[in-house]
């Protein structure tokens, strides 16, 4: 556990969920509905090797079951996985609902074959549910020539490199190779009734194009995806898709928004262990950015910076190509909240290679 790790509250320890088992995390006598939320921890197969997915007991239209809120990505593992979960964990009764908090493959891949399998409708902000449908059906975004003609741009130059993120044109569609064709629409502040208490939809940016974060007053949790998560930070990138956006700014301002949740709420995030310490984690989340920010300046004020020169200044381990595409994204969207901020300006070389110096 890291120095900053000890200042959060793990209430569960180190225990978590096997794979196709789940673990009680919220109970829920006052409603009946009990146990309100249980742990489901499906493993991936990159670095951040796991997701938790949440089921949530529900009552639909006088239909006792569950909502399941995430879905991991779409390959045979995770649908034994699940498959697991069907047979040993429902107590016999069916999921009602599929809520995904963004469009993210690990998030949404499996949502097409969930609702399918169930007669289960989808709920998600509208904004992934485009993207998603877009990415699952295109090559843009997340890999393939605009992707590496876009790094190229900010100074990867490594051929090897390059010639692979080429060849990841079908990236996002192996594992969302399809999303349901209709949804139910969540959005900053409406409220989803599950399990006869009311889950308020908190909007976030800069991760995924419309994050929605769950909380409920009455239990004081927070399912919270990716926009808070323990032990780790938050990738943020700018995408070819959309290659002059702000996401770390837009990052910034969201999770401060968690600020008027209290402190004790107990945060349910997509990767990690449930937590307490919500303000702190926030606190830190900002102190991290805001060292990584003064660290590119300091680099730029030396000599102008491509985002590809900054890797090592802002990524001390070793990357494999899956690491370096996020870490390529992260790196620009540093140097775009500066570009934004005044600070440093952009200069496009004779090699069309974007640098970025002191304003």
């Amino acid at each position: 556990m890291n120095p900053l790790e000890k200042l959060l509250h793990y209430p569960l320890g180190d225990a978590m969920p096997a794979p196709g088992n789940t673990m009680e995390v919220v109970r829920g006598e006052s409603t009946g509905l009990a146990p309100a939320a249980r742990w489901i921890r499906m493993a991936l197969p990159f670095a951040l090797d796991h997701i938790n997915l949440w089921l949530l007991r529900d009552e639909i239209d006088g239909r006792t079951g569950w909502t399941v809120v995430d879905c991991c990505i779409t390959r045979d593992e995770s649908k034994a996985q699940w498959q697991r979960i069907f047979d040993t964990q429902l107590e016999g009764l069916p999921i009602l609902r599929v809520i995904v908090t963004h469009m993210h493959p690990d998030h949404i891949g499996l949502a097409h074959w969930l609702c399918e399998r169930w007669q289960a409708p989808l709920w998600i902000s509208a904004t992934d549910f485009s993207a998603a449908r877009i990415a699952s059906m295109s090559t843009t975004g997340f890999g393939g020539p605009a992707a590496a003609d876009f790094f190229a741009r900010h100074g990867l130059a490594d051929p090897d490199s390059l010639e692979k993120i080429r060849g990841r044109a079908s990236y996002y569609p192996s594992m969302v190779p399809d999303v349901p064709r209709a949804f139910h629409r969540m959005q900053d502040g409406k409220t989803v009734r599950i399990g006869g208490r009311d889950w308020r939809c908190i909007s976030g940016y800069g991760h995924a194009p419309e994050h929605i974060a769950l909380y409920c007053d009455s239990l004081k949790v927070l399912i919270s995806g990716d926009m808070m998560l323990p032990r780790i930070s938050t990738n943020v990138s700018v995408h070819d898709i959309e290659p002059e956006s702000n996401p770390l700014q837009s990052f910034l301002d969201s999770i401060d928004k968690f600020k008027g949740l209290p402190e004790d709420t107990l945060v349910l995030p997509s990767h990690g262990k449930p937590f307490r310490g919500l303000h702190e984690r926030i606190k830190q989340l900002n102190d991290h950015h805001r060292d990584r920010l003064a660290e590119v300046v300091e680099a730029c004020a030396v000599r102008p910076q491509t985002a590809a020169d900054l890797l090592p200044v802002l990524f001390k381990r070793k990357l494999d190509l899956h690491q370096t595409t996020f870490a390529m994204g992260e790196s620009i969207a540093h140097l775009h909240a500066l570009w934004f901020a005044g600070t440093l300006r952009r200069l496009q070389g004779e090699d069309g290679v974007y640098r970025f110096a002191p304003a």
